[in-house]
């Protein structure tokens, strides 16, 4: 979203504007509302329209609902709701059953129950997850293992493939749009790799209660929202079963060493172990807080290497699973190129056909 000082340079009569000095003509306008975002028709409305989110919002800041969300967090939910209408159109013609698992919980369901059920369904297998080479590397395999179990798992930093609209994770970490045949998970990529693992398993939670929502919430949260408090506990058993947790957390070892070694133990980050050692009665609320601000500003501080390649990036912002469903169905005549162009967010055929080859479909 653009700043204020920012307008104001690329405006120099925005001032004059706003005290009725002045008026701007209509292409001063047409440029002020795509600077903005704002549809232009707004400007001629007698008062600002209140704005909703059109999911149920679970985001709190001092225990209170959040009030005005972003154009960028609006049109990011609009994008996906609009993929998640196109792909649900495409499961049904393609005879897709129901998932089982969307609406399987309840806020009343156990907690253990349900994240071994999540583990299971997405074979998301402890063992194997130690045998990994890292936890950045256990993230991508979390994020593949529930796309291809049928939840369309969105990772993206900015709005669509706009990088100049990038995404605040301190507005949302991310959100789910519940259904049947094509739930959709969307974390923000502009959170920390270590935060968006977490986030992950947060709204997965979501996706077995069947209950559309966004959400802020990370694991120092001490959750005032009933479902946002059973997600939060779903997500941590999941990644780091407290039983197992347990055994292997030594109390006499400095918490900064036993973290590290424990996140390489159960191949997670180091913010979800913090979060174990609270649950595990080692930490209060208060040094959970504290211990959590100095880790995260540490691994704000490390290099975050390179963007790697983009149609390998592009799938991950728009889910392998539905991106592979929209590249076949437009190659195949089904689904428009400008559709396809649109739900992707290119402008350009060359994009889409290297996309194509990059998924291994003869483009």
């Amino acid at each position: 979203m653009i700043e204020p000082d920012a307008l104001d340079l690329r405006f120099p009569k925005l001032r004059s504007w706003e005290q009725r000095e002045t008026r701007p003509t209509l292409r001063q306008l047409e440029e002020f509302a795509r600077a903005t975002h704002t549809p232009i028709g707004y400007f001629f409305l007698p008062e600002p329209p209140e704005e909703q989110v059109p999911i149920p919002d679970f985001r709190t800041i001092a225990s209170a609902r959040v009030q005005r969300p972003s154009p960028d967090l609006l049109d990011t939910i609009y994008l996906c709701q609009q993929r998640q209408e196109w792909y649900r159109e495409f499961a049904r013609m393609a005879g897709a059953r129901p998932l089982g698992f969307v609406g399987s919980a309840s806020v009343s369901s156990d907690v253990i129950e349900i994240a071994a059920q999540i583990r299971e369904t997405l074979n998301f297998d402890l063992e194997e997850r130690r045998t990994m080479p890292s936890w950045t590397e256990a993230l991508r395999r979390f994020i593949d293992l529930a796309d291809t179990a049928g939840t369309m798992v969105m990772v993206s930093g900015v709005v669509g493939s706009n990088n100049r609209r990038k995404l605040d994770p301190d507005e949302f970490r991310g959100f789910t749009l519940a259904d049947a045949l094509a739930p959709i998970v969307f974390v923000n990529g502009s959170d920390t790799k270590a935060a968006q693992m977490f986030t992950l398993a947060h709204e997965l939670a979501h996706v077995w209660l069947g209950q559309s929502g966004i959400s802020d919430e990370h694991p120092t949260d001490a959750a005032q929202n009933a479902v946002e408090r059973w997600c939060n506990e779903v997500a941590a058993e999941l990644l780091v079963p407290l039983d197992d947790f347990r055994r292997q957390y030594d109390r006499t070892a400095d918490v900064s060493i036993e973290m590290q070694r424990l996140a390489r133990r159960f191949k997670v980050s180091t913010l979800v172990i913090l979060r174990r050692m609270f649950d595990a009665g080692a930490l209060t609320r208060h040094e959970l807080r504290n211990q959590y601000a100095l880790e995260l500003q540490r691994l704000k501080q490390l290099p975050s290497g390179s963007g790697g390649n983009f149609y390998l990036t592009l799938g991950a912002r728009a889910s392998k699973r539905f991106t592979r469903a929209l590249v076949v169905s437009t190659l195949e005549g089904r689904s428009s190129y400008t559709e396809a162009l649109r739900l992707l967010g290119f402008k350009k055929m060359s994009t889409f056909r290297e996309l194509g080859q990059s998924l291994g479909l003869p483009v």
